[in-house]
């Protein structure tokens, strides 16, 4: 068929209207886990302290009736610090901007404010959970906050005896350094995680929460205990659809059951064994937003924070390295 000759169609149009959906479309991921789960405490001053202490084993206890009373001296607890870090977020906007009319929005100073904040939290998620060393900072240097892979030195798991290049210095005058990676990494296993578990069990935590990389987390659905189940389908009920289990989400050890969650902003070759219990974040200042001196035609906001990590008790928690 052919049109017909002097037929005016959409192509010939001038001042067609656009059809721009009043939607804005964002997948990244909001979540912060480890921010989540953490205990929330105040911090008085950028270096931000707290003691540890343990009992003494268990031992035989056995007196004769009537003795006198010796002593031993007492062992003292240990102090443990971190420093402060600031975090912000800036955003400026001009007056015509949130002015005019716009799709998906009506305030661009508004949409900014809401993203900004959801990026702040999770560059906090980020600096928790990472191999960050802690440091005073300076006049022209930024102070840093030690994260949780530097924290835990104790119970640091291997994959394998043989992949030893890999070390975490832990605490050492008044500063948590950096760990270094092992020249390879090694795929886990279970009885890695298994050690790992009683590491910190025979310590006194209970880590009862496994936060890990998604790929960490595929190499548990393939554990043997779970390979038993995977592919298998459980009818739920009448209503609802069938289930094909194809992952791990709770794993249950002699020391009791570890939820497994997932945190996006690990570093891929690192497991926690996190006790809720003993782990915290410390604010000098909440999250929240200043009004910055007008200058000119706009409008400036700030997001702005200082926080902490706070490993109450870093034996509490364990941590596997190098893992592929």
């Amino acid at each position: 068929m052919a049109q017909v000759s002097g037929t005016t169609d959409s192509y010939d149009l001038v001042g067609i209207a656009e059809d721009v959906e009043n939607a804005i479309y964002n997948i990244s991921p909001t979540e912060t886990p480890f921010m989540t789960m953490a205990d929330r405490k105040t911090a008085t001053a950028t270096l931000h302290q707290w003691q540890t202490d343990s009992l003494a084993s268990a031992a035989a206890n056995r007196q004769i009736e009537g003795d006198d009373a010796s002593f031993s001296t007492a062992t003292p607890t240990v102090m443990l610090s971190n420093y402060t870090q600031i975090s912000r977020k800036t955003v400026v906007v001009s007056r015509t901007a949130d002015k005019v009319k716009k799709y998906g929005r009506a305030k661009e100073l508004a949409r900014l404010v809401t993203k900004y904040g959801k990026e702040l939290k999770r560059d906090m998620e980020y600096a928790l959970v990472q191999n960050q060393a802690s440091s005073a900072g300076g006049g022209g240097t930024a102070r840093s906050s030690a994260g949780l892979e530097s924290m835990i030195a104790g119970n640091r798991i291997l994959v394998t005896t043989t992949n030893t290049t890999g070390t975490t210095p832990g605490y050492a005058a008044g500063v948590w350094a950096a760990p270094t990676d092992g020249t390879a990494t090694v795929t886990i296993t279970e009885p890695v995680v298994v050690n790992a578990i009683q590491a910190a069990w025979d310590d006194g935590g209970n880590p009862s929460v496994i936060m890990l990389p998604y790929g960490q987390k595929k190499q548990f659905a393939a554990f043997s205990g779970a390979t038993k189940y995977a592919g298998t389908y459980v009818s739920q009920n009448k209503t609802a659809e069938a289930a094909l289990i194809g992952g791990v989400d709770l794993y249950i050890s002699d020391a009791g059951s570890h939820k497994l969650v997932l945190n996006r902003h690990m570093r891929s070759r690192t497991i926690f064994g996190i006790d809720p219990e003993y782990v915290s974040v410390a604010f000098l200042d909440g999250i929240k937003m200043e009004d910055l001196a007008k200058t000119g035609d706009a409008e400036k906001k700030m997001i702005i924070t200082e926080f902490c990590l706070v490993a109450d008790n870093p034996d509490a928690h364990f941590k596997v390295q190098d893992c592929a």
